[in-house]
Protein backbone atom coordinates (compact mmCIF):
# COMPACT_ATOMS: atom_id res chain seq x y z
CA UNK A 1 0.00 0.00 0.00
CA UNK A 2 1.79 3.45 -1.06
CA UNK A 3 1.19 5.92 0.77
CA UNK A 4 -0.25 9.52 -0.13
CA UNK A 5 -0.01 12.67 2.26
CA UNK A 6 -1.67 15.98 1.78
CA UNK A 7 1.15 18.73 0.78
CA UNK A 8 0.49 22.04 1.88
CA UNK A 9 2.44 23.49 -0.75
CA UNK A 10 0.40 22.00 -3.73
CA UNK A 11 -2.56 21.98 -2.13
CA UNK A 12 -3.54 18.68 -2.71
CA UNK A 13 -2.84 14.79 -1.88
CA UNK A 14 0.51 13.91 -3.38
CA UNK A 15 2.03 10.07 -3.34
CA UNK A 16 4.92 9.83 -0.95
CA UNK A 17 8.60 9.65 -3.38
CA UNK A 18 11.36 10.16 -1.21
CA UNK A 19 14.77 11.21 -2.20
CA UNK A 20 16.06 8.24 -1.29
CA UNK A 21 13.65 5.03 -1.64
CA UNK A 22 15.73 3.44 1.17
CA UNK A 23 16.30 6.68 3.53
CA UNK A 24 13.55 9.18 4.49
CA UNK A 25 14.16 12.49 6.05
CA UNK A 26 11.34 13.72 8.45
CA UNK A 27 11.80 17.11 10.14
CA UNK A 28 9.39 18.68 12.33
CA UNK A 29 9.36 21.99 14.51
CA UNK A 30 9.87 21.21 18.25
CA UNK A 31 9.26 23.25 21.47
CA UNK A 32 10.92 26.80 22.49
CA UNK A 33 11.97 25.59 26.13
CA UNK A 34 10.64 28.81 28.38
CA UNK A 35 7.79 26.89 29.48
CA UNK A 36 5.82 23.54 29.69
CA UNK A 37 4.20 23.15 26.65
CA UNK A 38 0.57 22.72 26.39
CA UNK A 39 -2.19 20.13 24.60
CA UNK A 40 -1.73 22.11 21.52
CA UNK A 41 1.73 21.71 21.42
CA UNK A 42 1.08 17.85 22.00
CA UNK A 43 -0.78 17.24 19.13
CA UNK A 44 2.11 17.61 16.19
CA UNK A 45 4.32 15.39 18.18
CA UNK A 46 1.73 12.62 18.29
CA UNK A 47 0.60 13.18 14.81
CA UNK A 48 4.23 12.96 13.27
CA UNK A 49 4.98 10.33 15.75
CA UNK A 50 2.70 8.39 14.10
CA UNK A 51 3.64 9.30 10.80
CA UNK A 52 7.65 8.12 11.90
CA UNK A 53 6.20 4.72 12.68
CA UNK A 54 4.22 4.04 9.66
CA UNK A 55 6.99 5.17 7.43
CA UNK A 56 9.67 2.94 9.68
CA UNK A 57 7.08 -0.28 7.93
CA UNK A 58 8.18 1.06 4.57
CA UNK A 59 11.57 2.17 4.75
CA UNK A 60 14.81 1.39 5.62
CA UNK A 61 15.91 4.21 7.05
CA UNK A 62 14.01 7.05 8.43
CA UNK A 63 15.50 9.51 10.19
CA UNK A 64 13.74 12.05 12.28
CA UNK A 65 14.91 15.58 13.83
CA UNK A 66 13.15 17.60 16.45
CA UNK A 67 14.82 20.82 17.09
CA UNK A 68 14.67 22.36 20.92
CA UNK A 69 14.97 26.52 20.22
CA UNK A 70 16.98 27.58 22.92
CA UNK A 71 17.79 30.95 22.09
CA UNK A 72 14.49 33.25 21.97
CA UNK A 73 13.27 36.50 23.27
CA UNK A 74 11.03 34.43 25.04
CA UNK A 75 13.65 32.73 26.65
CA UNK A 76 15.58 35.50 27.66
CA UNK A 77 12.67 37.43 29.49
CA UNK A 78 11.77 34.03 31.66
CA UNK A 79 15.03 33.66 32.87
CA UNK A 80 15.20 37.60 33.82
CA UNK A 81 11.61 36.77 35.98
CA UNK A 82 13.14 33.71 37.55
CA UNK A 83 16.42 35.38 38.17
CA UNK A 84 18.20 32.21 36.47
CA UNK A 85 20.81 31.75 34.24
CA UNK A 86 19.30 31.00 30.30
CA UNK A 87 21.21 27.55 30.85
CA UNK A 88 18.90 26.97 33.86
CA UNK A 89 15.80 27.73 32.02
CA UNK A 90 16.62 26.01 28.79
CA UNK A 91 17.62 22.56 30.80
CA UNK A 92 14.93 22.27 32.89
CA UNK A 93 12.19 22.85 30.16
CA UNK A 94 14.41 20.84 27.37
CA UNK A 95 14.00 17.71 29.90
CA UNK A 96 10.06 18.75 31.10
CA UNK A 97 9.53 18.35 27.24
CA UNK A 98 10.96 15.02 26.94
CA UNK A 99 9.42 13.62 29.84
CA UNK A 100 6.09 14.68 28.76
CA UNK A 101 5.97 13.25 25.68
CA UNK A 102 7.67 10.13 26.51
CA UNK A 103 4.36 9.98 28.60
CA UNK A 104 2.37 10.22 25.24
CA UNK A 105 4.12 6.98 23.82
CA UNK A 106 6.04 9.11 21.57
CA UNK A 107 9.00 7.46 20.23
CA UNK A 108 12.47 9.49 20.86
CA UNK A 109 13.35 11.09 17.70
CA UNK A 110 16.88 10.38 15.69
CA UNK A 111 18.01 13.79 16.38
CA UNK A 112 17.00 16.37 18.43
CA UNK A 113 19.35 19.52 16.91
CA UNK A 114 19.71 22.88 19.36
CA UNK A 115 19.98 25.95 17.85
CA UNK A 116 22.88 27.13 20.21
CA UNK A 117 25.07 24.11 19.08
CA UNK A 118 24.16 25.06 15.46
CA UNK A 119 25.14 29.06 15.10
CA UNK A 120 27.74 28.29 12.58
CA UNK A 121 25.65 26.84 9.84
CA UNK A 122 23.50 29.80 10.90
CA UNK A 123 26.01 32.37 10.05
CA UNK A 124 27.03 30.72 6.43
CA UNK A 125 23.17 31.11 5.62
CA UNK A 126 23.54 34.57 5.99
CA UNK A 127 26.35 35.23 4.06
CA UNK A 128 24.95 32.91 1.45
CA UNK A 129 22.00 35.22 1.29
CA UNK A 130 23.77 38.27 1.31
CA UNK A 131 25.99 37.19 -1.16
CA UNK A 132 22.96 36.66 -3.93
CA UNK A 133 21.17 39.78 -2.37
CA UNK A 134 18.54 38.53 -0.62
CA UNK A 135 19.53 40.17 2.66
CA UNK A 136 21.17 43.25 3.88
CA UNK A 137 22.51 44.90 6.72
CA UNK A 138 21.00 47.57 8.83
CA UNK A 139 21.44 49.44 12.07
CA UNK A 140 23.54 46.14 13.83
CA UNK A 141 20.53 43.93 11.87
CA UNK A 142 20.79 41.48 8.78
CA UNK A 143 17.14 41.11 7.91
CA UNK A 144 15.72 39.11 4.62
CA UNK A 145 14.23 41.28 1.59
CA UNK A 146 11.17 39.59 1.01
CA UNK A 147 10.61 41.71 -2.08
CA UNK A 148 14.07 39.96 -3.40
CA UNK A 149 12.42 36.59 -3.97
CA UNK A 150 9.05 36.56 -7.23
CA UNK A 151 7.14 34.20 -5.55
CA UNK A 152 7.56 35.17 -1.68
CA UNK A 153 3.91 33.67 -0.33
CA UNK A 154 3.70 30.29 -2.66
CA UNK A 155 3.21 28.21 0.62
CA UNK A 156 0.99 30.42 2.23
CA UNK A 157 -1.28 31.02 -1.21
CA UNK A 158 -0.92 34.11 -0.49
CA UNK A 159 0.60 37.25 -1.89
CA UNK A 160 2.87 39.57 0.45
CA UNK A 161 -0.04 42.27 1.06
CA UNK A 162 -2.26 39.66 1.82
CA UNK A 163 0.20 38.65 4.50
CA UNK A 164 0.96 42.10 5.86
CA UNK A 165 -2.38 43.15 6.35
CA UNK A 166 -3.02 39.87 9.01
CA UNK A 167 -0.01 39.13 10.36
CA UNK A 168 1.43 40.95 13.43
CA UNK A 169 4.68 42.80 11.68
CA UNK A 170 7.21 44.79 13.16
CA UNK A 171 7.41 47.91 11.30
CA UNK A 172 10.76 49.35 12.27
CA UNK A 173 12.83 52.14 10.29
CA UNK A 174 15.95 49.85 10.03
CA UNK A 175 13.83 47.78 7.59
CA UNK A 176 13.24 48.46 3.96
CA UNK A 177 10.38 46.41 3.30
CA UNK A 178 7.64 46.05 6.06
CA UNK A 179 7.81 42.42 5.73
CA UNK A 180 11.58 41.97 5.53
CA UNK A 181 12.34 39.68 8.72
CA UNK A 182 15.15 39.35 10.83
CA UNK A 183 18.33 36.88 10.10
CA UNK A 184 20.29 38.35 12.94
CA UNK A 185 20.15 40.78 15.43
CA UNK A 186 22.29 42.77 17.81
CA UNK A 187 22.75 41.32 21.86
CA UNK A 188 22.76 43.66 25.02
CA UNK A 189 25.67 42.81 27.45
CA UNK A 190 23.67 41.21 29.68
CA UNK A 191 21.99 39.02 27.32
CA UNK A 192 23.40 36.22 25.24
CA UNK A 193 25.46 36.25 22.26
CA UNK A 194 27.92 35.23 19.53
CA UNK A 195 30.89 37.03 17.39
CA UNK A 196 29.64 37.37 13.79
CA UNK A 197 30.79 39.16 10.45
CA UNK A 198 27.81 41.97 11.68
CA UNK A 199 28.59 42.26 15.17
CA UNK A 200 27.66 40.10 18.32
CA UNK A 201 24.28 38.90 18.17
CA UNK A 202 22.08 36.10 18.21
CA UNK A 203 19.85 34.50 15.02
CA UNK A 204 16.21 34.87 14.34
CA UNK A 205 14.27 32.39 14.97
CA UNK A 206 13.29 31.61 11.37
CA UNK A 207 17.16 31.03 10.02
CA UNK A 208 17.06 28.37 13.02
CA UNK A 209 15.84 25.58 11.08
CA UNK A 210 16.19 26.36 8.11
CA UNK A 211 20.37 26.02 8.88
CA UNK A 212 19.64 22.74 11.09
CA UNK A 213 17.99 21.01 7.80
CA UNK A 214 20.45 21.56 5.72
CA UNK A 215 23.27 20.58 8.42
CA UNK A 216 22.10 17.55 9.79
CA UNK A 217 19.58 15.99 7.03
CA UNK A 218 21.05 17.28 3.53
CA UNK A 219 20.00 20.29 1.25
CA UNK A 220 16.86 18.82 0.49
CA UNK A 221 14.33 16.50 2.99
CA UNK A 222 11.29 15.06 1.92
CA UNK A 223 9.13 16.08 4.79
CA UNK A 224 8.72 19.03 6.84
CA UNK A 225 6.06 19.58 9.33
CA UNK A 226 4.76 21.49 12.34
CA UNK A 227 1.05 23.41 13.54
CA UNK A 228 -0.92 24.83 11.12
CA UNK A 229 0.21 28.18 12.89
CA UNK A 230 3.57 27.98 11.43
CA UNK A 231 2.57 28.27 8.18
CA UNK A 232 3.17 32.24 8.23
CA UNK A 233 5.35 33.26 8.88
CA UNK A 234 7.62 30.94 10.02
CA UNK A 235 7.40 27.96 7.30
CA UNK A 236 7.26 30.56 5.21
CA UNK A 237 10.51 32.32 6.06
CA UNK A 238 12.23 29.32 6.11
CA UNK A 239 11.48 28.13 2.25
CA UNK A 240 12.60 31.70 1.35
CA UNK A 241 15.97 31.68 2.62
CA UNK A 242 16.62 28.07 2.13
CA UNK A 243 15.58 28.56 -1.66
CA UNK A 244 17.38 31.90 -2.18
CA UNK A 245 20.33 30.56 -0.53
CA UNK A 246 20.88 27.12 -1.86
CA UNK A 247 18.19 26.72 -4.43
CA UNK A 248 14.56 25.38 -5.07
CA UNK A 249 14.14 21.90 -3.46
CA UNK A 250 14.88 22.12 -0.24
CA UNK A 251 11.45 20.02 0.65
CA UNK A 252 9.43 17.72 -1.01
CA UNK A 253 6.20 17.63 1.22
CA UNK A 254 5.15 20.39 3.52
CA UNK A 255 2.40 18.98 6.45
CA UNK A 256 1.02 20.93 8.75
CA UNK A 257 -1.64 19.61 11.60
CA UNK A 258 -4.86 21.70 13.07
CA UNK A 259 -5.58 23.49 15.66
CA UNK A 260 -6.75 22.34 19.38
CA UNK A 261 -9.66 23.99 20.67
CA UNK A 262 -10.58 23.92 24.33
CA UNK A 263 -14.38 23.29 25.07
CA UNK A 264 -14.66 24.91 21.69
CA UNK A 265 -12.87 28.00 22.16
CA UNK A 266 -9.28 28.43 20.64
CA UNK A 267 -7.09 28.34 23.81
CA UNK A 268 -5.33 31.21 24.89
CA UNK A 269 -3.54 32.89 27.84
CA UNK A 270 -6.13 35.40 27.85
CA UNK A 271 -8.95 33.17 28.07
CA UNK A 272 -7.28 31.49 30.75
CA UNK A 273 -7.96 27.83 28.68
CA UNK A 274 -4.23 26.66 28.03
CA UNK A 275 -3.84 23.04 29.73
CA UNK A 276 -0.38 21.76 30.00
CA UNK A 277 0.41 18.20 29.29
CA UNK A 278 1.80 18.23 32.51
CA UNK A 279 -1.51 19.69 34.16
CA UNK A 280 -3.87 16.96 32.17
CA UNK A 281 -1.56 13.83 32.83
CA UNK A 282 -2.60 14.63 36.89
CA UNK A 283 -5.96 13.25 35.50
CA UNK A 284 -5.59 11.26 32.72
CA UNK A 285 -2.74 8.34 31.49
CA UNK A 286 -0.67 9.87 28.35
CA UNK A 287 -2.11 7.15 26.71
CA UNK A 288 -5.25 8.84 26.78
CA UNK A 289 -4.33 11.78 25.73
CA UNK A 290 -2.22 10.28 22.69
CA UNK A 291 -5.93 8.58 21.45
CA UNK A 292 -8.17 11.64 21.93
CA UNK A 293 -5.53 13.52 19.97
CA UNK A 294 -5.44 11.28 17.37
CA UNK A 295 -9.76 10.83 17.38
CA UNK A 296 -10.02 13.62 14.57
CA UNK A 297 -8.09 13.99 11.26
CA UNK A 298 -4.50 15.49 11.36
CA UNK A 299 -5.82 18.16 9.20
CA UNK A 300 -9.61 19.00 10.78
CA UNK A 301 -9.27 21.20 14.45
CA UNK A 302 -9.72 18.97 17.57
CA UNK A 303 -12.01 20.19 20.03
CA UNK A 304 -10.34 19.05 23.48
CA UNK A 305 -12.71 18.67 26.07
CA UNK A 306 -13.11 16.39 29.31
CA UNK A 307 -15.49 14.56 27.37
CA UNK A 308 -13.44 13.60 24.64
CA UNK A 309 -10.87 12.44 26.77
CA UNK A 310 -13.23 10.19 28.83
CA UNK A 311 -14.36 8.96 25.89
CA UNK A 312 -11.05 7.75 25.08
CA UNK A 313 -10.31 6.38 28.48
CA UNK A 314 -13.51 4.24 27.79
CA UNK A 315 -12.44 3.39 24.83
CA UNK A 316 -9.14 2.51 25.57
CA UNK A 317 -10.22 0.52 28.89
CA UNK A 318 -12.52 -1.79 26.85
CA UNK A 319 -9.83 -3.04 23.89
CA UNK A 320 -7.61 -3.57 26.92
CA UNK A 321 -10.30 -5.64 28.62
CA UNK A 322 -10.62 -7.50 25.55
CA UNK A 323 -6.82 -7.97 25.42
CA UNK A 324 -7.31 -9.45 28.93
CA UNK A 325 -9.03 -12.16 27.55
CA UNK A 326 -6.80 -13.58 25.26
CA UNK A 327 -3.79 -12.79 27.36
CA UNK A 328 -3.00 -16.53 27.30
CA UNK A 329 -2.77 -16.76 23.61
CA UNK A 330 0.89 -16.17 22.33
CA UNK A 331 1.66 -13.93 19.76
CA UNK A 332 3.40 -16.17 17.28
CA UNK A 333 0.83 -14.72 14.13
CA UNK A 334 2.91 -12.78 11.12
CA UNK A 335 0.58 -10.16 10.12
CA UNK A 336 0.46 -8.56 6.78
CA UNK A 337 -0.15 -4.76 6.95
CA UNK A 338 -0.50 -3.95 3.47
CA UNK A 339 -3.66 -6.27 3.58
CA UNK A 340 -5.33 -4.02 6.84
CA UNK A 341 -7.94 -2.02 6.61
CA UNK A 342 -6.33 -0.12 9.34
CA UNK A 343 -2.88 0.45 7.42
CA UNK A 344 -4.64 1.44 4.14
CA UNK A 345 -6.42 4.19 6.10
CA UNK A 346 -2.89 5.26 8.20
CA UNK A 347 -1.56 5.21 4.73
CA UNK A 348 -4.46 7.73 2.77
CA UNK A 349 -2.84 10.85 4.60
CA UNK A 350 -2.99 9.16 8.13
CA UNK A 351 -6.41 9.05 8.64
CA UNK A 352 -6.32 8.03 12.47
CA UNK A 353 -10.55 8.00 12.96
CA UNK A 354 -10.81 5.62 10.43
CA UNK A 355 -8.40 3.53 11.39
CA UNK A 356 -8.95 3.98 14.98
CA UNK A 357 -12.38 2.74 13.74
CA UNK A 358 -11.20 -0.40 12.46
CA UNK A 359 -9.64 -0.96 15.77
CA UNK A 360 -12.99 -0.95 17.25
CA UNK A 361 -13.99 -3.85 14.41
CA UNK A 362 -11.19 -5.69 15.39
CA UNK A 363 -11.76 -5.82 19.36
CA UNK A 364 -15.44 -7.00 18.34
CA UNK A 365 -14.09 -9.68 16.15
CA UNK A 366 -12.26 -10.70 18.92
CA UNK A 367 -14.52 -10.72 21.30
CA UNK A 368 -17.03 -12.83 19.42
CA UNK A 369 -14.53 -15.29 17.68
CA UNK A 370 -13.47 -18.82 17.92
CA UNK A 371 -10.62 -20.05 19.73
CA UNK A 372 -8.67 -21.01 16.56
CA UNK A 373 -9.56 -17.86 15.22
CA UNK A 374 -8.39 -15.59 18.10
CA UNK A 375 -4.29 -15.88 17.76
CA UNK A 376 -4.63 -14.00 14.50
CA UNK A 377 -7.07 -11.63 15.34
CA UNK A 378 -5.09 -10.84 18.70
CA UNK A 379 -2.07 -10.01 16.49
CA UNK A 380 -3.84 -7.74 14.26
CA UNK A 381 -5.30 -5.41 17.07
CA UNK A 382 -2.08 -5.19 18.64
CA UNK A 383 -0.28 -4.26 15.12
CA UNK A 384 -2.69 -1.43 14.68
CA UNK A 385 -2.40 -0.49 18.34
CA UNK A 386 0.95 -0.10 17.96
CA UNK A 387 1.11 1.96 14.49
CA UNK A 388 -1.53 4.10 16.55
CA UNK A 389 1.07 4.53 19.81
CA UNK A 390 -1.62 2.29 22.06
CA UNK A 391 -2.20 -1.11 23.52
CA UNK A 392 1.12 -1.26 24.50
CA UNK A 393 0.62 -2.01 28.44
CA UNK A 394 -0.51 -5.21 30.51
CA UNK A 395 -4.13 -5.48 30.18
CA UNK A 396 -4.42 -5.92 33.91
CA UNK A 397 -2.00 -3.35 34.90
CA UNK A 398 -4.23 -0.61 32.69
CA UNK A 399 -7.76 -2.24 34.16
CA UNK A 400 -6.77 -1.98 37.57
CA UNK A 401 -4.43 1.13 37.42
CA UNK A 402 -7.23 3.59 35.66
CA UNK A 403 -7.91 5.81 38.03
CA UNK A 404 -8.51 9.71 38.79
CA UNK A 405 -5.65 10.60 40.94
CA UNK A 406 -7.80 14.17 41.60
CA UNK A 407 -10.52 12.07 42.95
CA UNK A 408 -10.86 9.58 46.47
CA UNK A 409 -10.53 6.07 44.56
CA UNK A 410 -9.11 2.81 46.15
CA UNK A 411 -5.63 1.95 45.25
CA UNK A 412 -4.96 -1.23 43.58
CA UNK A 413 -3.38 -2.62 46.92
CA UNK A 414 -6.72 -1.99 49.18
CA UNK A 415 -8.67 -3.48 46.24
CA UNK A 416 -6.19 -6.60 46.05
CA UNK A 417 -7.12 -6.54 49.80
CA UNK A 418 -10.65 -6.70 49.64
CA UNK A 419 -10.67 -9.23 47.07
CA UNK A 420 -8.30 -11.53 49.27
CA UNK A 421 -10.67 -10.78 52.55
CA UNK A 422 -14.10 -11.71 50.10
CA UNK A 423 -12.17 -15.29 48.72
CA UNK A 424 -11.25 -16.29 52.49
CA UNK A 425 -14.90 -15.07 53.45
CA UNK A 426 -16.32 -17.00 50.77
CA UNK A 427 -14.31 -20.22 51.42
CA UNK A 428 -15.24 -20.05 55.45
CA UNK A 429 -18.84 -19.36 54.15
CA UNK A 430 -19.30 -15.86 55.16
CA UNK A 431 -21.19 -15.13 52.53
CA UNK A 432 -22.78 -12.26 53.96
CA UNK A 433 -19.33 -10.65 54.45
CA UNK A 434 -18.09 -11.56 50.73
CA UNK A 435 -21.66 -9.86 49.92
CA UNK A 436 -20.82 -6.70 51.60
CA UNK A 437 -17.58 -6.80 50.29
CA UNK A 438 -18.66 -6.75 46.73
CA UNK A 439 -21.12 -4.41 47.36
CA UNK A 440 -18.72 -2.03 49.15
CA UNK A 441 -16.59 -1.96 45.60
CA UNK A 442 -19.29 -1.86 43.50
CA UNK A 443 -19.95 0.96 45.50
CA UNK A 444 -16.58 2.60 44.27
CA UNK A 445 -16.78 1.51 40.68
CA UNK A 446 -15.41 -2.03 40.91
CA UNK A 447 -16.05 -4.87 39.05
CA UNK A 448 -15.76 -8.17 40.03
CA UNK A 449 -14.88 -10.91 37.77
CA UNK A 450 -14.72 -14.31 39.43
CA UNK A 451 -13.74 -17.65 37.55
CA UNK A 452 -11.95 -20.65 37.26
CA UNK A 453 -8.34 -19.09 38.27
CA UNK A 454 -9.71 -16.93 40.89
CA UNK A 455 -11.31 -13.27 40.95
CA UNK A 456 -9.96 -10.64 38.82
CA UNK A 457 -10.84 -6.86 39.37
CA UNK A 458 -11.27 -3.58 37.21
CA UNK A 459 -12.32 -0.52 37.37
CA UNK A 460 -15.78 0.26 35.67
Amino acid sequence: MGLVLYNTRAREKQPFVPVDENRVTLYVCGPTVYNLAHIGNARPVVVFDTLFRLLQTQFDEVVYARNITDIDDKIITAAKERGEGIDSVTQEFTQKYREDTAQLNALTPTLEPHATENIGPMLALIQALIDKDHAYESADHVLFAVDSMADYGQLSGRSLDDMLAGARVEVAEYKRHPGDFVLWKPSRDDEPGWDSPWGRGRPGWHLECSAMIREHLGPTIDIHGGGRDLIFPHHENELAQSCCAYGDDFVRYWLHNAYVDMDGEKMSKSLGNVRTIRELLGSYQGEVLRFALLSAHYRSPLNFSADLLDQAEQALTSFYNTLRGVQHIALDVEVPLAEEPFYQALCDDLNTPLAISELHALARDLNKAQEDEKPRLKARLLAAGNLLGVLDQDPIDWLQGVENSEDESLSAEAIDALVLERTTAKAERDYARADEIREALTSQGIVLEDGPDGTLWRRG
